[in-house]
């Protein structure tokens, strides 16, 4: 390596990256605007030994590979410490960085604290972040990196470092659209004063005007408690004036759906959404024992044998284990995700026994589904196209936003997508409640008008699961 220079660094801030940021976002070198970035030599190195596969993050390492081998291009080797400009063609009107990028050209000295062994990877990138500081006293070095401990190890050694947040749909949680809002008991009094109501096809429609309705999303339901209580989901809104539609009643047992009947007000809002043919894209989310899949199932198993609206349920999910892997499974491609579909048999098992009396009706029914409900890998994904199917998506909340946009790119005419989850339950790693593909679906999908969301709240599964899930 050639004798240590100082960098010609225009702005104020420098971000030194970690390896795991752009194997987790590959575009992450242009989301810095007009501060400048630097790649020790290292994560170039981490970069080489993780590309291999066909992994996400395989593919993010190779993506980030070629975004750098891009901005070489034609770049005299000897202008590298100068910095290459942070532009891409395809990304520039995007994100329109004006940094520039710094590679480690020279050894630096660091001065890492007794201890800290130098030729560990992360301590590398730190010591690097380290020199950094010293050799430039009139700028902020700031060590961006998802891993936490690496965050915590330079702010015990003074050097600033933050989570990479770019991919994060919302600053908190709490703040991720529900799906249904509960109306002020002065509701009527403001709302009432040019209301229009008709009927149609058998639906009660109301036509509102007031303050609260610019506030509201297509296919959102509201509710209001009281003597006279009042269920409805938004139809349209435009300005001030929406129109709304009275929810259809799963609760009293005259609608049921394959024999299940919604247990309270946000489960009786999820079936009005999955029962709907006009809804594309419906996402569920709550805690266990809510009856996400449960509903989801029965809904699926009405629409497909009974209204013969879809012509087969897909059922599939991101094989991510809670404990210690288990190792290879295995058989064809549905026995080897069959171990992962536990949620998928147990509530089939459910379905069954409520629509069958003896044996050999269940025995019937259990072979009659085996064959219109099919079990895929997310392996496998990618180039198909589901064609008037009925797919859902299991533990959607260890999936990333790309992942999610493969899958329901996936869609064909008359498909509808359900995405099941639970944030509070994410195995993924470097995934978090705000960077969740189940989050960014629920945040980006909220205006359409062919999409819903519901977020389930009390668990029905056994006083002692709603119980362990409060306490535990």
């Amino acid at each position: 390596m050639a004798k240590k220079k100082r960098l010609p660094i225009s702005g104020k801030r420098l971000f030194v990256l970690d390896t795991n940021v752009l194997m987790h976002d590959p575009t992450a070198l242009f989301r810095f605007q007009e501060h400048d970035v630097f790649l020790p030599m290292v994560v170039l190195e981490e970069l080489d030994n993780n590309k291999k596969g066909h992994s996400e993050v395989a593919r993010n390492a190779r993506q980030a590979s070629r975004f750098l081998d891009d901005m070489m291009t034609g770049v005299n080797p000897a202008d590298l410490e100068n910095g290459l400009p942070l532009t891409a063609p395809e990304l520039a009107l995007s994100f329109g960085p004006s940094g520039r990028l710094f590679f480690q050209t020279h050894i630096l000295d660091s001065a890492l604290p007794q201890g800290l062994p130098g030729n560990k990877n992360d301590n590398s990138i730190l010591g690097t972040a380290l020199a950094l500081q010293k050799d430039h006293p009139e700028i902020t070095v700031t060590l961006v990196s998802k891993d936490t401990n690496l965050r915590i190890k330079a702010a015990v050694v003074g050097v600033p470092a933050e989570d990479y947040r770019n991919d994060q749909v919302l600053d908190d949680v709490n703040l991720l659209f529900t799906g249904s809002d509960e109306l002020p008991a002065d509701f009527w009094e403001q709302h009432s004063k040019s209301m229009e109501s008709w009927q149609e096809s058998g639906r009660t429609f109301y036509r509102l005007q007031g303050p609260m309705t610019a506030s509201w999303s297509p296919n959102q339901f509201l509710w209001l408690e009281g003597e006279q209580p009042f269920e409805a989901v938004v139809r349209q809104v435009e300005g001030e004036s929406a129109v709304i539609e009275l929810t259809r009643d799963f609760q009293n047992g005259r609608h049921p759906v394959w024999g299940i009947s919604a247990r309270n007000r946000e489960q009786n809002f999820a079936l009005n959404l999955l029962m709907d043919p006009e809804i594309d894209f419906v996402t569920l989310m709550g805690q266990a024992g809510t009856g996400k899949t449960l509903l989801t199932l029965a809904a699926a198993l009405t629409q497909t044998l009974d209204d013969n609206r879809y012509t087969e349920i897909i059922m599939t999910r991101v094989t991510v284990p809670v404990g210690e892997d288990i190792g290879f499974l295995p058989g064809t491609e549905e026995e080897k995700m069959t171990p992962w579909m536990g949620a998928l048999m147990d509530n089939l098992e459910v379905l069954t026994q409520k629509e069958n009396k003896n044996d050999w009706q269940r025995a019937a029914t259990q072979d009659l589904l085996n064959k219109r409900i099919k079990i895929r890998s997310l392996n496998f994904m990618r180039g198909r196209t589901f064609l008037s199917k009925f797919v859902i998506i299991d533990e959607a909340q260890n999936l990333t936003s790309k992942q999610m946009k493969t899958l329901i790119t996936r869609a064909g005419p008359g498909t509808k997508m359900v995405c099941l989850g639970n944030i509070a339950q994410i195995d993924t790693p470097y995934l978090t409640e705000t960077s969740s593909g189940l989050t960014y679906v629920v945040d980006r999908f909220k205006g359409w008008d062919h999409s819903g969301h519901v977020t389930l709240r009390r668990g029905e599964r056994s006083r002692l699961a709603d119980f362990a899930s409060t306490v535990l």
